[in-house]
């Protein structure tokens, strides 16, 4: 199996970025519920297998440096009654990862012959 390279994006972490930044514009952070609910909603998406398929990804994520987490005070989901939620930001290096999973290719390549 071949395996891919560091700095390329698959597409559900593609799709995860773009919806992270869309979720986070008021400079909040979102969960994985409210990011699944997004996915699901946005056009042309692919359909998620199971949950479990998004939080592997995000965990992925966070281990690049692509998203940071962090869980939420307890004494919040106390008081709501629910279990709590591990939230999510996207990184500067997510933003740039996903700028360049937007570049055309020979564009991308041409950019890493540029710097070796």
């Amino acid at each position: 199996m071949a395996r891919r390279r560091p700095d390329q994006l698959l597409p559900l972490e593609q799709a995860i970025l773009e919806s992270g930044l869309a979720l986070t514009r008021d400079g909040s952070e979102f969960h994985g519920f409210v990011l699944a609910s997004a996915l699901a909603d946005s056009d042309g998406s692919r359909r998620l297998t199971a949950h479990g398929t998004l939080y592997k990804a995000l965990g992925r994520m966070t281990e690049r440096g692509l998203l940071t987490a962090r869980w939420e005070e307890s004494s919040i989901a106390e008081r709501e009654g629910r279990p709590r939620r591990r939230l999510y930001r996207v990184t500067g290096a997510g933003e740039t990862a996903l700028a360049r999973s937007r570049q055309p290719v020979a564009t991308v390549a041409a950019a890493r012959v540029a710097t070796t």
